[in-house]
Order: structure tokens, then sequence, then C-alpha cells
């Protein structure tokens, strides 16, 4: 990929982190991030790679049921043909996940075939599986970062979502392993009732393991074969303290951090800095400034075990399969990729926001609150938009 500072007229190509470095201080820093933010390209291919997985949790299918989704995954010859299609359409990280994709007996030769072909690959684990010998496979099948799932701050909160005992300090123990041979680890936290209270602990914990990131993910109700409880979404003010909390750590700058599946929290982002008299640009906000809220669909997409292709693993709206057409041709002709490009097709107060730019809002949060309709507008944000609020004070004088 070509050097942002080769494509004065276009926008910046190539790894977020590899243009990241290359513009942080450059004078045009916040121009060139804006434009590698909002170019439709492929960067991030999120992999299924099984349906199996050794826990239970709250939040995901029953262990006999997963055992049964095993005998569907894509073949070793079908995955390797995903991987040279995917390759084939861009050059983005692949993350290798499941259920649990260290039970997938291959799935060592799938990440050095990816890696040869010239991908970056990533591994998103439970952590209760790695061994020394399992952390040194994944260092030698070129895996550049793993990361680890901790929804909760102590074991006891951890384990009852994961629904086994000392599977948290399992977990631990696995980012200690993976450390330990070189490869670099990340840990994942769905934000949600059972665990919001222990959200600065989740944070401490990041630091003092010396992972290198920390990302949180605020609870969607509903995705490809998960299903939770509306009871334990966080309200809409909750959500919003949360993630300006999540501002006030990111700016300690001393960890990587980053919010999915939380739109709003790119609009924060920029009112917060505007209150401060700062512009949002790599140099002041780190890679934050490189990325928006919702991607599905648009730099991001989701393969499922059985091979079917979703904008991302929340939003359960299929637009193809691999085992029938090629990667290739789903992502750049899928119908609902289209419209998801397409920021004015958004609906609603979302449609109306002057930060819809940025945020979006959840695409698979208005799918399940609709009952379908992947464009109306986010139900778990408290913003009104001026404008919104102008077409219905004109609404209300006119009827």
């Amino acid at each position: 990929m070509g050097h942002p500072k080769g494509h004065p007229g276009g926008h910046p190509g190539g790894d977020i982190k590899q243009v990241y470095h290359g513009i942080k201080d450059s004078a045009d820093g916040a121009d060139q991030a804006k434009r590698f933010m909002m170019a439709n390209q492929l960067r991030l291919v999120f992999w299924e790679t099984t349906g199996g997985c050794n826990l239970e949790c709250v939040h995901c299918r029953r262990l006999d049921i997963s055992r049964k989704l095993m005998e569907s995954d894509l073949s070793t010859a079908e995955s390797k043909r995903l991987i040279d299609q995917i390759a084939e359409t861009g050059k983005p990280i692949l993350v290798l996940s499941g259920g649990e994709p260290l039970i997938r007996p291959d799935i060592f030769e799938l990440a050095a075939y990816a890696r040869d072909a010239g991908l970056t690959t990533a591994l998103a684990t439970n952590g209760t599986m790695i061994t020394r010998q399992i952390a040194e496979k994944i260092r030698d099948a070129g895996i550049q970062r793993v990361s680890v799932s901790l929804d909760g701050a102590t074991p006891e909160t951890h384990d009852a979502f994961r629904k086994l005992p000392g599977s948290f300090n399992r977990a631990v123990e696995g980012i200690k392993l993976v450390q330990s041979v070189g490869v670099e680890t990340q840990i994942n936290s769905t934000i949600a009732k059972h665990n919001v209270h222990e959200v600065q602990k989740l944070y401490d914990n990041a630091i003092a393991l010396g992972v290198e990131a920390l990302h949180i993910f605020m609870l969607v109700p509903v995705g490809c074969r998960v299903q939770l409880a509306e009871s334990a979404m966080l309200d809409a003010f909750t959500y919003e303290k949360t993630l300006n909390w999540f501002y006030e750590v990111s700016r300690e700058g001393k960890i990587q951090t980053k919010a999915t599946c939380a739109p709003h929290y790119f609009r924060i982002m920029r009112q917060r800095a505007a209150a401060e008299g700062i512009e949002v640009s790599p140099k002041t906000h780190g890679m934050a400034a490189m990325t928006k809220g919702c991607l599905a669909g648009q730099s991001i997409c989701f393969v499922s075990h059985k091979g079917q292709v979703f904008p991302c693993g929340y939003l359960p709206l299929e637009v193809g399969n691999v085992r029938e057409k090629s990667f290739k041709e789903i992502w750049e002709t899928a119908e609902p990729f289209k419209k998801l490009r397409d920021q004015d097709n958004l609906e609603g107060k979302c449609g109306a926001c002057e930060f819809k730019s940025v945020c979006e809002g959840c695409r698979a949060r208005a799918f399940f609150y609709t009952q379908g309709n992947y464009l109306a507008e986010e139900p778990f944000c408290v913003y009104e938009p001026p404008a919104y609020q102008a077409q219905k004070a004109a609404q209300e004088m006119g009827g």
C-alpha cells in the first residue's frame, strides 16, 4: 500500500497503524485522517472460524448446540479459498474468532496460510485453552495480536458470565503466556449491567497486565446466533456516562483504547475536544481520530462459520454466502452494503445529525428495535441534533 504522503489528492491507503505513524505529526494530519476514515475500504474481516466453543456464556449458544454447529464449519479447503478471496479483495486485518477458534484443529495452518497470503492476522479467544505450547504455535503461525475476552474485573463477575469457574484466572494466565512469547495482547470487555460498576477496575487491570489495548464493547442485544436479554442493556444515560468516562481515561495515554459497538463515542470525543479547544487529529487523539462509529458493511464485515457474510457480527442481515459467491463479489455488490455506505440513507435523528459522518448510530441496535430496519435511528442515544429539534418543532406547529 502506498504511503499517505504519496496520495495528496486521494485518501490514505494501508493499515491503520502504518498510516497513523505516517501522518500523526503532519500539519494536515487531521485532514488526512478524515479521508482515511471516510473511505469505504475493507479494513477488518471477522471470521467465525468455528461455531464450537468450550464455554457456555450467558450471551451465546449452549455447549451441546455449539458441538453440532461445528459440523457445518467451513472445511480446510473452503477456508483457504475464503482467505485467498479476502486477499484478492484487499489487505484487511483478518480476525480469527469463534466460538472458540483454538478448538479448531487446523487453526494454525489457516493462520499461517493467511499470513503467507499477505494478510495481518489476529486471534480472538476466551483465553482458557492457552498453554505455553499453544502460545508458541500462535507466534509461529504469524498471528500478530491475541485478544482475550474479560467480561468482568473480578473472577466472580467474569466466571458468572462465562459459566465456568476459574475461567477468569485461566484467561489472565493465557494473556501472560502469549506475552511471554512476544505476541501482542489485547483485552476485550463487553459492558452491560453485570459489570458497568467495574469499568475503572477493568481499565486498571488492563494496565497492570501490560496489554497493548483495551477495547470495550457496548452490549448489542442481538447478533449472528447471539441473543441477550434486553434487561442486560444499559439505559441510554448510563451508556453516555460510561463513554464520557472512557474518553477521559483515553486522554491519559497509558494504553490504546477503543470503543466498539459504541458509535456515540465518536460524537462525544468531538464534543469534549471542542469544549477543550482541541482539534481531533492523530496527534491529539491517536488512532481514534482515524476511525468512526458504525463501520458495518463499510470497512468491516463478518463471515460466519457456515460462510454467510453479514455487515457485522451483531447485524444478522445475511448478504451472501462464500460457498455460493466469491467474497469479493459479495463485498463489492451486496445491496445492503451499498446502502450502509451512503450516510444519506440514515433515517430519523441519525439522518438529521451533524455528527452522522463520524457516528452513524449502531445499525444492529436499530435493526433489533425496529424488527428489521437497519437504517433507522439509533435507539440508545440521548443526543438530539438541532436540525432534528427544528424538524420536530415545525411538525408540532404544523400539526
